[in-house]
């Protein structure tokens, strides 16, 4: 099955690590029930003082209506310099680099 992948980051101050796991649990359970969500690996860096995730989705379709809903929400939470992308997966490469291609 074709996997399309959506990258957002955006500055964070915290919470960072279990904290933020505690604080953005209901968003994660709502992620969770997006049409065409597959997957979400959550990204922090807080040297860098970012945040955001790789997610997977089932159609690009699905994948680009998903960020533009995110990136409304996120700049209704007041976060600015969001930076989104959407990107087609090569399955073949990625399986030979170990990849969790579905």
């Amino acid at each position: 099955m074709p996997v399309t992948l959506v990258q957002v980051d955006f500055p964070h101050a915290g919470p960072w690590g279990a904290e933020m796991a505690s604080a953005f649990e209901g968003l994660a359970q709502s992620i969770a029930a997006e049409p065409g969500f597959l997957f979400k690996y959550w990204t922090e860096d807080q040297a860098q003082g970012i945040a955001g995730g790789i997610y997977g989705f089932a159609s690009r379709a699905e994948a680009e209506a998903y960020l533009t809903m995110h990136t409304a929400r996120l700049q209704g939470f007041g976060i600015t310099g969001i930076r989104g992308l959407i990107l087609d997966v090569n399955e073949p490469l990625s399986r030979i680099d170990k990849a969790p291609v579905l």
